[in-house]
């Protein structure tokens, strides 16, 4: 199996995640999140929606939560979105952080862990972190390196695009 580059970078840190997505993040996919997250069209996570099946298991899916300023700006999550028929647990409450998309590669692999627990919620035993987009892997890696400090045993990682 090959290793990619930011992975070994998350290895070296003694974090080792599976991780899975559906689509290439390629230009088509960055026109479609640019509209779906940014300008407001709400209604394009049907299309997401479709592509995600996920097969039953013993994980609990724990979206990534965005922020409260982020909520607001946007009006929904867009990670909750695509999920609204399937079970999952809120688990992780983020911080009020700046933007991913405003900030570097660099910068973004050197950030703080925006995540909390929610102190309301117990720390299933296994896992299936469900995010948007996956760049450099630093928000996947941080909910995991929090999820696994806390109690959970085994965590994988699910993006729409990669």
């Amino acid at each position: 199996m090959t290793v990619c580059p930011d992975c070994l970078i998350w290895e070296e840190q003694k974090i080792i995640v599976q991780h899975r997505a559906i689509f290439k993040y390629n230009q088509a996919m960055k026109d479609y999140f640019k509209r779906y997250k940014f300008q407001g069209d709400y209604n394009l996570f049907n299309v997401f929606k479709q592509e995600f099946h996920q097969k039953r298991s013993d994980e609990v899916m724990v979206p990534i939560p965005v922020s409260t300023n982020r909520m607001q700006e946007r009006g929904f999550n867009q990670v909750t979105a695509f999920l609204q028929d399937e079970p999952y647990l809120d688990l992780l409450i983020k911080k009020n952080t700046p933007k991913q998309s405003s900030l570097t590669r660099s910068e973004r692999l050197n950030t703080e862990n925006p995540f909390e627990l929610n102190p309301d919620k117990k720390i299933p035993k296994k896992v299936l972190v469900i995010d948007d987009i996956y760049t450099t892997g630093a928000t996947l890696q941080h909910a995991v390196h929090i999820l696994l400090k806390n109690g959970a045993e085994q965590v994988r990682t699910f993006s729409l695009c990669r």
